[in-house]
C-alpha cells in the first residue's frame, strides 16, 4: 500500500493525461497560454495504462481520476480508460466540457463512472472574461451529454474570483438544483503560472456560504459522511440535493487526504503543493520492472509533508501550474 509517515494511505489517484488546455482560465494560466510539454517527453498511453495497472494491483489503489490541463485533447482517451477501467478501480474524470458532448456516450461505453466540469459562471460575457475563450455553450451542452449517457451525479466544479464572478454562486446553485447536477465551490489555490495569487483576492469558504445562506437553508452534513472526500457538504432547504465547498486554503484537510498524482510526463508527486517529484518515467525507459516501479512510488509517497504549509510564511508556489500537474 502507499503509505505515508503520518499512517495516511492513499488509495485515489489522479493521472494528469496532458498539460495542454483549450481554455486560459485566469486562475490557471495566462491568456498567451504556456509552453506546452515537447511530445516525446509525455508518457505513451501504454506507459501510462502500466503505471495505472500497477497502482491498483500492487499499491491498493481503488479510484483513478484522468485529469489535465484539458483530458478531454488527448487523442487517445477512450482506450484509456476501456483498458483502465478493465483494472476494476473505479474511474472517474475532470474536464472543462469542451468536447463532452462527443465524447460522453463513447467514455460511458468505456466504463467511465462519471464526470466533473469546471463551470465558474452562466453569464457568457464573464466566461469570456475569464477563460478567454466564448465557450460556454459547448460546456453546457457537455454537461447535458455527461447526464444523458448515465455519468451520474454530473459534478460541477466552481472557482469564485472577487469582482469577476463573485456574484454567480447563488445562480450556479439554482442552476444545478435544477439540472440535477451537483456543485462543489473551490477556494483559488495558488498554483496560477503567474503566480499572482493573493490570499486577499480570494473568495473563502466562510464568504461563499455567506452568499449561498442568503437565499437557501444550509444544514452540515455530519463529519462522518464526510471521510476522506474534500468537500464539506450542506443540504439544501432540506434535501436531498446538497452543495460542497473545498475550503484547501482555509479549511484545510491534509490529516484525511488520501490522493496521489502521476503527472503527464511520468512524475509522481505525493501532494498537489509539493515542490519535489518522483520520476517513474526514466526509471520505466530504463528497463524497471514493476516490482521496482512499485518500490519507487512507496518511497515517493513515504516522504509526504503533514500539510501544505499554505500559512507557513516559508510557504513556496510550485514551480508547476496546474495545468502540469493534474488536479
Amino acid at each position: 500500500m502507499l503509505v505515508d509517515g503520518y499512517g495516511r494511505v492513499a488509495t485515489d489517484l489522479r493521472v494528469s493525461l496532458t498539460d495542454r488546455c483549450n481554455l486560459r482560465c485566469t486562475y490557471c494560466m495566462p491568456p498567451e497560454g504556456l509552453d506546452w510539454l515537447p511530445k516525446p517527453e509525455l508518457l505513451t498511453d501504454d506507459e501510462l495504462v502500466r503505471l495505472v495497472r500497477i497502482g491498483v494491483e500492487r499499491l491498493g489503489i481503488t479510484e483513478v481520476r484522468y485529469t489535465g490541463g484539458e483530458p478531454l485533447l488527448r487523442r487517445g482517451l477512450v482506450d484509456i480508460v476501456a483498458r483502465t477501467s478493465a483494472l476494476g478501480a473505479e474511474i472517474s474524470l475532470t474536464t472543462n466540457g469542451i468536447g463532452l458532448a462527443r465524447l460522453a456516450a463513447p467514455l460511458a461505453e468505456a466504463g467511465l463512472h462519471r464526470v466533473n466540469v469546471s463551470l465558474d459562471t452562466l453569464d457568457r460575457e464573464t466566461f469570456k472574461r475569464l477563460a478567454h475563450r466564448d465557450r460556454l455553450p459547448d460546456v453546457l451542452d457537455g454537461m447535458a451529454a455527461a447526464e444523458r449517457a448515465g455519468l451520474r451525479p454530473v459534478k460541477v466544479n466552481a472557482v469564485l474570483m472577487r469582482e469577476i464572478n463573485d456574484a454567480d454562486a447563488v445562480p450556479l446553485l439554482r442552476f444545478c438544483l435544477e439540472k440535477g447536477y451537483e456543485l462543489r465551490f473551490i477556494e483559488q489555490m495558488p498554483l496560477d503560472a503567474q503566480h499572482g495569487w493573493r490570499r486577499e483576492g480570494m473568495i473563502t469558504a466562510d464568504e461563499i456560504l455567506d452568499r449561498l445562506s442568503a437565499a437557501f437553508d444550509l444544514a452540515p452534513e455530519p463529519d462522518e459522511a464526510r471521510g476522506s472526500a474534500p468537500a464539506e457538504r450542506f443540504v439544501v432547504d432540506g434535501g436531498p440535493a446538497t452543495v460542497g465547498v473545498i475550503g484547501s486554503v482555509t479549511r484545510p484537510f491534509c490529516g484525511a487526504c488520501d490522493r496521489v498524482r502521476l503527472t503527464a510526463d511520468g512524475q509522481i508527486r505525493n501532494c498537489l503543493f509539493a515542490r519535489e517529484e518522483s520520476d517513474l518515467r526514466a526509471a520505466m525507459r530504463a528497463g524497471a520492472s514493476d516490482d521496482e516501479l512499485a518500490s519507487r512510488w512507496r518511497a515517493a509517497v513515504a516522504t509526504k509533508r503533514p500539510g501544505h504549509g499554505i500559512d507557513d510564511p516559508s510557504f513556496l508556489q510550485p514551480a508547476r501550474p496546474m495545468s502540469a500537474i493534474g488536479g
